[in-house]
């Protein structure tokens, strides 16, 4: 095992021999390397202001990805680039385009969230995104809050960055360097870092990684950090020991078969949206919205399930669309249908030392629809108040097969199992889907809470099922998708 964590600081060499295993990054910024322009706002990954950038090796090139370093874990910077606002101007201080453009369009008010913004259009502009439209733009800053109402100019500054005149050598020209400085530090060891007897393990081999759960099941096993890190920066709870699995390339892969698609447990949520999107492009569109880019460049699928959140926005789709989870201990693999892994709130069926591995995806038949839906109080990085997965199988006007999922409904993610029988084997008409409407109201007893009211709970669950009717008559309406100046781009 190594006992060595090593990073770049931008461009200088960074080894660490004693580190707190949950120390973030934004504190080890701010408080031991004195980079303050990366901000706290909420701790939490929703507002951007810690927003940096991380650059990782990528089919011989360097991806730069923005991620949020409030509830990202230091030991997770192993082999890579860290680059923070101070890294982008030149030595002799001209500005890069992204940091002119917004001093050119008054994209700065008070300041605060300014750094965040930067990184995160310096990650946009990196990764060569040439057709950037006003879609794409609020994508990529649907994770940055402005204070101050400014979005105006900053959106502005990100039209015109690619025309901005800066300074771009002092980077682009290192990038040969950066890229085998990382390769030559990828040594398949595990890392092994702590600080007063806590530690962090990061395996590279799954076999070392079963090992260690199976050794430590008390342990947290960490994906993403998009929900674990809250559990430090929040509840302030002392984790011991970690293992995180990102430094697992046979879980980060996606692989498809002919009637599958197979999800590896650290498959972040942007590396399978393009995929996902092209089978069901109601996926595409639940993933745009689900946390911002910094959460899904972090944020795993198989985290989102182990997690076992009644509000999970994978979940209901995965099972609607009749997934099977893949669970390994050391001991052995088992295979179940998804929805049977929740079992009751906060208890899920895996046993100590057992990991989630993967999700496997049947691929939809002929005449097989799927349609999501995720209703929140905000469009963009909310928690829903109620998610829906609806699958349905017609032959001519008949329904032959339905599966319908919700979260937010129970106290797990659940099938709607009477409205399922209220559709299967009867005609493809409104009378049909109204009586499979009436029939939810004995499948879920929804609660009360901050998000919603059971009554307002049950009434939108009811109304979605009608909606997928309706979406399902005239296919040729995407106006249905979505409201306001978006435009669906999967659709």
């Amino acid at each position: 095992m190594r006992q060595r964590l090593r990073f770049l600081l931008g461009h200088e060499p960074v080894e660490l021999e004693a580190i707190d295993p949950t120390l973030t990054v934004l504190e080890w910024l701010r408080r031991v390397a004195y980079r303050r322009g990366t901000k706290e706002g909420c701790a939490e990954g929703d507002c951007g202001a810690c927003s940096v950038v991380i650059a990782e090796p990528e089919d011989g090139r360097l991806r730069y990805r923005a991620i949020n370093a409030c509830i990202r874990f230091m030991a997770t910077l192993d082999g890579c680039q860290l680059l923070t606002v101070e890294d982008l101007k030149a030595p002799d201080g001209t500005l890069h385009p992204v940091q002119a453009a917004m001093v050119d369009s008054h994209g700065s008010q008070c300041g605060f969230c300014t750094p965040g913004f930067v990184m995160t259009l310096f990650a946009l502009h990196q990764n060569g995104d040439t057709a950037l439209s006003r879609g794409r733009i609020d994508d990529a800053l649907a994770g940055n809050l402005c204070r101050c109402t400014g979005y105006g100019p900053i959106i502005e500054a990100a039209r015109r960055m690619r025309e901005t005149p800066g300074a771009v050598a002092h980077l682009a020209h290192r990038e040969a360097e950066v890229l085998a400085r990382l390769d030559s530090w990828r040594d398949g060891e595990t890392l092994a870092i702590g600080e007063g007897g806590r530690m962090i393990y990061a395996p590279t081999e799954l076999d070392a990684l079963l090992d260690l759960a199976a050794d430590h099941p008390q342990a947290t096993i960490l994906a993403g950090a998009t929900d674990v890190g809250l559990w430090v920066t929040k509840q302030q709870r002392r984790l011991d020991p970690v293992i995180w699995l990102g430094r697992v390339a046979g879980l980060a892969r996606i692989e498809e078969t002919e009637d599958a698609i197979h999800i590896g447990a650290g498959v972040t949520y942007a590396a399978a949206h393009e995929r996902l999107a092209g089978l069901w492009p109601d996926v595409g569109e639940l993933v745009r919205r689900l946390g911002a880019e910094q959460i899904r460049h972090a944020g795993t699928i198989g985290g989102n399930i182990a997690n076992g959140s009644p509000i999970g926005d994978s979940p209901p789709w995965l099972i609607a669309a009749g997934a099977t989870l893949h669970l390994a201990h050391r001991d052995g693999r088992r295979s179940l249908p998804l929805e049977e892994f929740f079992l009751a709130y906060g208890r899920q069926d895996r046993r100590p030392g057992e990991i989630v591995e993967a999700v496997s995806v049947p691929k939809p038949e002929a005449g097989t629809e799927l349609r999501c839906y995720k209703i929140s109080k905000r469009f963009d990085q909310d928690i829903s108040a109620v998610c829906a997965g609806i699958q349905l199988r017609r032959d001519g006007d008949r329904i032959v097969e339905a599966r319908i999922a919700y979260g937010g409904m129970a106290a797990t993610p659940r099938r709607a199992l009477r409205a399922e029988a209220a559709l299967i084997g009867q005609p493809f008409a409104e009378a049909t889907f109204r009586r499979a409407m009436a029939a939810l109201a004995a499948d879920f007893q929804p609660i009360d809470d901050m998000r919603a009211s059971a009554a307002y709970r049950l009434k939108v669950a009811q109304n979605l099922l009608l909606k997928a009717y309706l979406e399902a008559e005239d296919a040729t309406s995407p106006s249905l998708r979505l409201a306001g100046r978006r435009e669906p781009v999967h659709v």
